[in-house]
């Protein structure tokens, strides 16, 4: 196994440029339709063309942004899925631990997955190409459990589109420093997710 995959539940501090991160708070504040160019630069104490030299305009600092959003959570992901191994239900629940202790961890940027509607259509295609692989992996992990006789879910593809926004929905209300913190907060999660899938026991599976 390697480095990367034993290593999935951490998550350190984002490592962002001063503009991008500034990007970052004036979305989240403001919306994306409601932050201008002008707003970053001032925020970040730079002329506009000096903004412009780093960045072609606002939409290609909100496409950097969700790229970077997408690199983190699916290597996290990916990393997860490699340590859970071919068990359906352990690679569900890993997943969820994965995109939920993301989701904890950098709530700002996984917030910017309700402004993909912002994003041109060249970028969208972009975005949810690389969004689609992660529901992609909830689905076939849902559709081998039912195979397997682990999932009882009638419906695996809408099942794991439904964990995905649940998981997602996570950025809209917790807080750092609340009642539960991140990693209990992501076994619960998983939990969900497997009663969601109808999950059975090795007993219970049993013909």
């Amino acid at each position: 196994m390697s480095d990367e995959a034993s290593g999935w539940r951490e998550y350190p501090p984002l490592e962002l440029s001063p503009l991008l991160s500034l990007a970052l708070d004036e979305i989240v504040e403001h919306g994306y339709d409601g932050t201008s160019v002008r707003k970053i630069a001032n925020r970040a104490g730079v002329t506009v063309p000096a903004l412009y030299y780093h960045f072609e305009n606002k939409q290609a600092m909100l496409r950097e942004l969700l790229d970077h959003a997408m690199r983190i959570v699916l290597t996290h992901a990916r990393a997860a899925v490699e340590e859970a191994g071919t068990d359906c239900a352990a690679r569900l629940s890993a997943l969820v631990e994965a995109i939920v202790l993301y989701t904890a961890h950098h709530r700002d940027l996984a917030f910017l997955d309700s402004e993909r509607r912002s994003l041109t259509p060249e970028n969208r295609a972009h975005y949810v190409a690389q969004r689609d692989e992660l529901e992609r992996e909830l689905r076939d992990t849902i559709r081998g459990g039912v195979q397997q006789g682990v999932f009882r879910t009638p419906h695996p593809d809408e099942c794991g589109r439904a964990i995905l926004s649940m998981c997602q929905g996570v950025a809209g209300w917790y807080r750092t420093g609340g009642p539960v913190d991140a990693p209990t907060m992501a076994r619960r999660y998983a939990d969900l997710a497997l009663a969601t899938a109808q999950h059975q026991t090795q007993e219970r599976a049993q013909p």
